[in-house]
């Protein structure tokens, strides 16, 4: 921001107008008797510290094109107007802002009484008295306290043996910015910044670690003609940090890569705000390469078995939505680290009182945003962050985490006691790394002999000295160096004016300002030029040429060279900014031996408490900083003790420490990979291409796959039921669980007469053991969630007939993906005329059932011709609350009614399954949004998915990793179809997960004027529908209508038919 400084111009005019305080007739905002008075409106209102950039900017521009007093004052009461008009709508915001944290607060008050009294368990000791602990919530570990570091060299080679015969193969995930190995360019725009240095470090760090056998880097793919070539290459891989040290063993696909996943707009490198509609995109290029990626690693190192990642990590809310839906897709577990969240940053914008929540949203996506922050806390095993302050003032601002609830749940995993179905991600701080091996810190320093040491040295300074010190007047003097982009949060102009406000500083030590990189100020975006320019005319106005160096370019490689040329002339490094996350800053400048002026809000709070190298400071208290510069470069003795505090402690944050601290904390989790046994030889030895080897001709009980007709309740059923449903995580529970499935499989074989007669057929009729999928030349998939039945039954025989006209039966496949439960399904099958083994696969409940046809239905226990995934039961069974989240859905549908007076909202057991609670909606008009009914599951600990379907007159409440596009993704890795080659058809609305459907590899054909009634469904959403509509994809048509004629002229355009 600007800055106050305009209103030294404001009271130039105040004292030209008058009248004075001491006019009590004088009226605030209106003419009276033809008179103004700007002076009492600026003591009354202005004076309250109110700062508009946007304001001063036009008080400039008034002052400096007035041709008179006259006029001037005209002016200034119309910028009055403005002042007054923005701070009335500021307050109105913080009133609203008020009442809406206020409401939180008790909503997730009663939340956490709620979930209190299901446990009822007396737990108090434990639960007051567990604040640390190394536990998982699904980690069968009861270790206490907090992690050992590695203090000694011969404690990391002892920890090293132990890991060497491991070969861990780990996924990390940063889609925005521009990220390549070497020469990053940080600073080149807001998305490449500290996170892309941060992500490649810790790759290539891990990389190195033994135990570790690959890491993959995953990140978007740019081949744009305004950025380098670079970041158009496929892989690259990231250099040892020292490959001196490097492992001794490589193989074939070992060490540390960057993956570029090609999405979005092939030609454009976009913002991070526009990246959200083709994340879907992303997940099903990224899943490709793991799974591949994972098969070659099978063959080098897993005995012809893949070789699963260990775990999936995203960084920041796009990278953690994405890796949420992978980890759900392959089932294995996820850590998250957010490096800013999206909760705080909407916080602090309307804090300012410029924008609503509305127009805040509307340029930064940040509902968006904070919706895939919340996933992640649904999703993921362990959240990593830098500091407890982000911990105890950022993430417990959110539904999803409450640090109070955290620790009971925590207490009860400890002792062993059941949970009730809830669930909270484990909250680790590890700060990150740095690699301090190459830092060789000026030997002269700390005695005052490096300058004259220097002055024999053979080797020439760096080219960035020359090009700092020709700004000042005496070089020598002791540098106050700052490193951050020219952002108002950065708080560079509050270190501008202590510095130019404070002479003695002046006279002692120059200031070096390092704010990225420009060509021409006026090509920076309106914000950072508004800094930059505010910078320049406080260097102005206080004189300070030859004592402010400001170089227009740097590259990543000059910045160890600026932290020594600071260090050499005894100087200081400063972060002033209003809040840090971190400050990774901090400790690189601390490895060069620097001591440091930090600000008190945030990480460099933990920095340096480890550290105690320096100072912390008010950052809005001008005075406290230069105070503080001053005392740093005045005291000698001061100095030299937090410099060598700083290098002492330095080894605390390096990169091998952080890596023994990861590992030992995403190895603790339980491993969730697919359990299921298939090999590529026994997909490709099917000779038959016939449709008897589709999903349809299934026999085989080796698959999990049991004949049923969800919802009735066997023997075995319940056994298996109560397997599942159990929340504890002991240790051996998924055994427990595989073996009761198994058996659960032997007893229907035993149970039933004709089981093995259908084993025999299936044998002896040639029928392939798997399906058929990879052998589908398409797959189309119909997915409109129409208004009616009978309009339903009406687009999948249109469907059909459009797609298989003049084709082999064989070569197009067919799945339906509704929220009809399988019962409902057949029925409007045969109420058709269709038959269900026209169908490779039934998506059933919103996501909550994957049914299969079956050419017989004698041993379905209702007569019904379907067999059921059990596969994928168990696949989407993780955190699923099971009876305990049926009973608060109880509670709160009886609640909900007894406030309306009526049976608003009534359970449906006719449909409902152990995986999906279904409940009858009489008025839509009357219930609340599927963000509220999220939120109240959220601040429970109950981790779920609630759908509006049927044109609002259902309600779904199904797992957290079920979905109906995560069930396409669950095809594609367990029976291999080909996303690529799957066509979806959707209509132009839809249930409330209608945006699940739309992106990703598939094609997707969206039927114009179907299902239009369903928009009421998507009135009242966290974020618009058109925030994340991928608008601009090839993969993606509207139809004419829903003829066959003008389907099948969508799938030409698509290029599925021929013209």
């Amino acid at each position: 921001m600007a800055g106050n400084d305009w209103v030294n111009s404001y009271l130039e005019a105040i004292l030209d107008v008058g009248p004075g305080l001491d006019d009590a007739k004088s009226s605030l905002l209106l003419r009276e008797r033809g008179r103004f008075s700007p002076t009492r409106y600026f003591v009354e209102e202005v004076i309250t510290r109110y700062d508009e950039t946007d304001l001063h900017r036009s008080w400039v521009r008034a002052a400096a094109t007035a041709r008179s007093p006259e006029e001037r004052n005209t002016r200034l009461e119309n910028m009055c107007w403005r002042i007054w008009n923005l701070a009335r709508k500021k307050k109105q915001l913080e009133g609203e802002e008020a009442q809406r944290i206020s409401k939180w607060r008790l909503e997730r008050e009663r939340g956490r009484r709620e979930a209190t009294e299901d446990m009822s368990e007396d737990l108090s000791e434990g639960e007051k008295g567990d604040t640390v602990g190394d536990l998982s919530a699904h980690s069968d570990s009861n270790r206490g306290g907090k992690m050992r570091r590695i203090s000694s060299v011969d404690a990391m080679e002892n920890w090293a043996s132990q890991q060497k015969d491991k070969k861990f193969y780990i996924v990390l995930i940063s889609l925005h910015g521009l990220i390549r190995g070497e020469n990053m360019e940080l600073g080149r725009d807001s998305d490449t910044g500290g996170q892309v240095k941060y992500v490649v470090e810790l790759a290539r760090a891990l990389g190195s670690m033994p135990g570790v056998y690959r890491v993959d880097l995953l990140t978007r793919q740019v081949s744009a003609p305004d950025v380098d070539w670079s970041y158009g290459e496929p892989t690259e891989m990231l250099n040892p940090i020292n490959s001196e040290n490097s492992k001794d063993e490589h193989g074939e696909s070992s060490g540390a890569y960057i993956i570029r996943i090609p999405f979005g707009p092939k030609d454009k490198y976009i913002p991070k705000e526009n990246l959200w509609p083709h994340i879907p995109e992303f997940v099903d290029g990224a899943l490709n390469h793991i799974i591949q990626m994972s098969k070659a690693l099978g063959e080098q190192i897993g005995a012809g078995q893949p070789v699963w990642p260990v775990a999936i990590h995203g960084h920041y809310a796009d990278a953690g939505d994405s890796a949420a839906l992978l980890s759900g897709a392959l089932n294995v577990p996820m850590v998250f680290t957010g490096h800013s969240l999206g909760r705080d940053k909407l916080e602090q914008l309307l804090k300012q009182g410029r924008q609503s929540r509305e127009e805040i949203n509307t340029t930064y996506k940040i509902m968006r945003r904070i919706e895939a922050e919340e996933l992640t806390l649904d999703a993921s095993e362990i959240v990593i962050t830098s500091t407890r302050q982000e911990i105890e003032s950022q993430w417990r601002l959110y539904d999803g985490f409450d640090p109070i609830l955290e620790r009971k749940l925590r207490a009860r995993i400890k002792r062993g006691v059941s949970c009730h179905g809830r669930f909270m991600p484990r909250m680790v701080v590890i700060p990150p790394g740095m690699e301090f091996h190459h830092i060789i810190p000026h030997d002269g320093d700390a005695d005052g002999e490096g300058e004259r040491h220097d002055d024999s040295s053979t080797s020439p300074d760096p080219p960035i000295w020359s090009e700092i010190m020709r700004f000042f007047t005496n070089p020598r003097k002791p540098m106050i160096l700052a490193l951050a982009r020219a952002d108002p949060k950065k708080n560079i102009t509050t270190l501008v004016k202590a510095f130019g406000e404070c002479r003695p500083l002046r006279e002692l030590a120059n200031l070096t300002l390092i704010m990225g990189n420009r060509d021409d100020i006026d090509e920076m975006s309106s914000t950072n030029a508004s800094v930059l320019l505010s910078i320049l005319k406080l260097i102005d106005r206080y004189d300070l040429y030859g004592h402010v160096a400001y170089p227009k370019h740097h590259k990543q490689s000059d910045v160890p060279d600026i932290y020594r040329l600071a260090a050499k002339t005894k100087g200081v490094f400063i972060n002033p900014a209003f809040i840090e996350p971190f400050g990774l800053t901090l400790i690189e400048a601390a490895a060069y031996g620097l001591p440091i002026v930090a600000t008190q809000n945030g990480g460099p709070v933990d920095i340096h408490r480890v550290l105690d190298n320096g100072l912390l400071v008010d950052p809005h208290d001008q005075q406290s900083i230069a105070d503080a510069l001053l005392k740093l470069v005045s005291d000698k003795q001061l100095w030299a003790r937090c410099r060598q505090n700083g290098l002492k402690n330095i080894h605390l944050f390096s990169w091998p420490e952080h890596c023994k601290t990861y590992l030992s904390r995403i190895t603790s989790c339980k491993p969730r990979q697919p359990q299921w046994q298939r090999s590529d030889a026994e997909f490709d030895n099917s000779d038959s291409d016939s449709p008897s080897d589709s999903l349809r001709d299934i026999q085989d009980i080796s698959l999990n796959l049991k004949l049923s007709l969800d919802g009735d309740k066997t023997e075995g059923t319940g056994a298996l039921d109560n397997a599942l449903e159990s929340d504890d995580r002991a240790a051996g529970g998924k055994i427990k669980e595989q073996n009761t499935v198994l058996t659960l499989s032997k007893g229907v074989l035993r149970g039933s007469p004709k089981a093995g007669q259908a084993e025999k057929e299936d044998n002896n009729s040639g029928a392939g053991k798997f399906p058929g999928f990879r052998k589908k030349k398409y797959v189309c998939v119909i997915a409109v969630d129409c208004d009616t039945t009978s309009e339903f039954t009406e687009i999948i025989e249109k469907v059909v007939e459009a797609a298989g006209k003049d084709r082999d039966p064989g070569s197009i496949g067919f799945i339906l993906s509704t929220a009809l439960a399988i019962s409902e399904i057949h029925s409007l099958l045969i109420s058709g005329g269709l038959s269900p083994s026209q169908f490779d696969a039934f998506i059933c409940n919103s996501g909550g059932e994957l049914y299969y046809p079956s050419s017989s239905s004698d041993d379905s226990p209702s007569g019904l011709p379907f067999v059921v995934d059990l596969d994928y039961r168990s696949h989407i069974e993780y955190r699923w609350g099971g009876e305990c989240l049926r009973k608060t859905l109880v509670r709160w549908v009886s609640s909900f009614n007894e406030k309306k007076g009526a049976q608003t909202v009534t359970e449906d057991r006719s449909v409902s399954t152990n995986h999906c609670y279904a409940y009858k909606v009489k008025d839509l008009a009357l219930t609340p949004p599927v963000k509220e009914l999220r939120k109240l599951m959220r601040i429970q600990g109950l981790r779920c998915h609630v759908i509006y379907s049927q044109n609002g007159i259902r309600l779904n409440v199904i797992p957290v990793l079920a979905s109906r596009s995560q069930a396409l993704r669950y095809l594609y890795v367990r029976w291999g179809l080909n996303l690529s080659t799957a066509v979806v058809f959707v209509g132009e609305s839809g249930d409330t997960d209608y945006e699940g459907l739309l992106g990703g590899l598939h094609r997707t054909v969206i039927l114009k004027g179907v299902s239009c009634g369903a928009r009421k469904l998507h009135a009242n959403r966290n974020y618009s529908l058109e925030d994340v509509f991928p608008n601009d994809s090839p993969n993606m048509t509207q139809s004419e209508g829903c003829s066959q004629e003008n389907i099948r002229a969508s799938l030409s355009k698509l290029g599925i038919l021929k013209r």
